[in-house]
């Protein structure tokens, strides 16, 4: 995990210069989190904070929630991750395994905090794997619906063309992994209706 400690204690570093915490909805997990920048902009109604590090795993954010997370002090977190344990080539059981842990440090440091699940997201770059990727959502889907305080919302059908079933490239960077601000409008589009759980 050394090679996210840069960015880790950047992060812990701007927790230290935030104004006491007021309903904040914190926004947690790896580079489709860091790189959204527009979170306050979409979110205007909320107080919203950005603590995305980026090519981070889910087992990365569960190693270093309690450095991030707690002194947050998050009324709701909103979590993505998930995509780069695949990429890596863990399989979707294990994937689950870092949710679970996850969410027992939530209800360790955090408890009664809700936590939302954005779905891992089918990427351009990564198709080879889009079975495992399917896998994983709906472990972690049958998961959350066993937890209080918790849910998952499909941020990946949202980027899919409708009738071919593949991504949309117009939502993603000419890298094919990262989402472009098109893709960030359609996942801002998905969250609004829902009203963000604080």
């Amino acid at each position: 995990m050394i090679w996210y400690e840069d960015e880790v204690r950047l992060l812990e570093s701007k927790l230290t210069t935030l104004p006491p915490a007021n309903n904040r909805v914190v926004f947690y997990g790896s580079s489709s989190v860091r790189l959204w920048e527009t979170i306050a902009q979409d979110f205007p109604q909320h107080n919203t904070l950005n603590l995305g590090f980026g090519g981070s795993t889910l087992a990365a954010c569960g190693w270093f929630f309690e450095r991030l997370l707690p002194p947050a002090q998050p009324a709701s977190v909103m979590f993505y991750a998930g995509d780069n344990d695949l990429g890596d080539g863990r399989h979707p059981e294990e994937v689950l395994l870092f949710f679970v842990a996850l969410m027992h440090k939530m209800h360790q440091h955090l408890p009664g905090v809700p936590l939302t699940f954005l779905s891992i997201k089918v990427s351009p770059a990564r198709l080879n794997i889009h079975n495992d990727i399917y896998r994983t959502n709906e472990l972690i889907r049958a998961e959350t619906a066993n937890r209080p305080n918790c849910q998952f919302i499909d941020m990946t059908t949202p980027l899919l063309d409708p009738q071919s079933g593949v991504p949309r490239r117009a939502y993603f960077q000419p890298d094919g992994l990262h989402l472009s601000p098109a893709g960030y409008a359609a996942w801002r589009d998905v969250l609004l209706p829902k009203q963000v759980q604080i």
